[in-house]
């Protein structure tokens, strides 16, 4: 499959325009309406909307940098400032170092030692993080509190890129909170489907990377094509995205049919059906343990 692309990817401009009229009809229209309705339609644009964010900091859908982060500067998503996600994503993208508890920003191990060090209390929480249901509870409070206490530091001591990337968040709140003050979605029911929209997307990352001798055997395949797959943008096939992360989330089914065994070699058979399979096998089960099983003191 050719992995050539216009000057516009329509169909990304298109989902976007999509997406912020349905977050705009949540929060109006609908919540006027059925606040119930207009939660769960806010619920599934904040997920949407974190996955177009995804493919605009991959260089989608346009070929401008600047004019792709405008499209994603509203930050309806509320908790994370959208330069940091780049960032952060874009250094995980390093398959070399996934899953490494220092260098991949987006790990869920820990060294063994630091592992070792933690209070009995840290440990169980952390072990109920690696099960489904805690990561989708608890992971994104442990995942936000991680971001801003790190950062904290970091803007104290003297990071200047990673406070204006906070400026810039805030001032996008400012917008927000504009349109907020006068729209019908309650303040409270909005940060409750902003946390919820969060714990949606801890279940497309819970399991995206194992570890594994091999950097390729680290990505996963799952293959399902029902709605988890829509919102997640086909990132589900995750080792694809890795291989070729320049390519439009439209693509991706296709290139991954055309080239199965293929990416199923490359990654060493890590693979799920569908995100039945994996709820079914540990939504209150750990799949993995916290301390990396790859390093020393394992």
């Amino acid at each position: 499959m050719s992995e050539e692309r216009g000057t516009v990817e329509w169909p990304t401009l298109a989902l976007l325009t999509g997406c912020y009229l349905a977050w705009a009809l949540a929060t109006t229209v609908l919540a006027a309406l059925w606040l119930p309705l207009g939660i769960a339609v806010l619920i599934l644009s904040v997920v949407l909307h974190s996955s177009l964010q995804h493919e605009v900091l991959h260089g989608h859908p346009f070929r401008k940098k600047a004019l792709n982060e405008a499209l994603v500067f509203l930050p309806i998503g509320l908790f994370y400032p959208y330069g940091r996600f780049r960032d952060l994503h874009l250094e995980h993208h390093r398959d070399e170092r996934l899953t490494d508890p220092y260098d991949d920003p987006e790990s869920n191990y820990l060294d063994p030692v630091v592992w070792a060090g933690l209070p009995h209390w840290r440990q169980r929480l952390l072990r109920a993080n690696n099960t489904l249901l805690g990561r989708m509870l608890i992971g994104p409070a442990l995942s936000v509190h991680a971001l801003y206490t790190g950062d904290a530091r970091a803007i104290l001591d003297g990071d200047r890129a990673i406070a204006r990337d906070w400026a810039l968040h805030l001032a996008g709140l400012i917008l927000f909170g504009l349109w907020i003050a006068a729209a019908e979605m309650p303040v409270l029911a909005y940060f409750a489907s902003a946390y919820a929209g969060m714990s949606i997307l801890k279940i497309r990352t819970f399991l995206e990377h194992r570890a594994h001798d091999l950097a390729r055997g680290r990505s996963v395949i799952v293959e399902g094509r029902g709605v988890f797959s829509f919102l997640f943008l086909n990132n589900n096939l995750h080792t694809v995205h890795h291989a070729k992360p320049g390519v439009a989330w439209y693509k991706l089914p296709a290139l991954y049919a055309e080239r199965r065994e293929e990416f199923l070699r490359r990654n060493e058979g890590y693979l799920y059906r569908s995100y039945g399979e994996i709820f079914r096998q540990y939504f209150l089960k750990a799949k993995d343990p916290v301390p990396h099983p790859l390093r020393p003191g394992n």
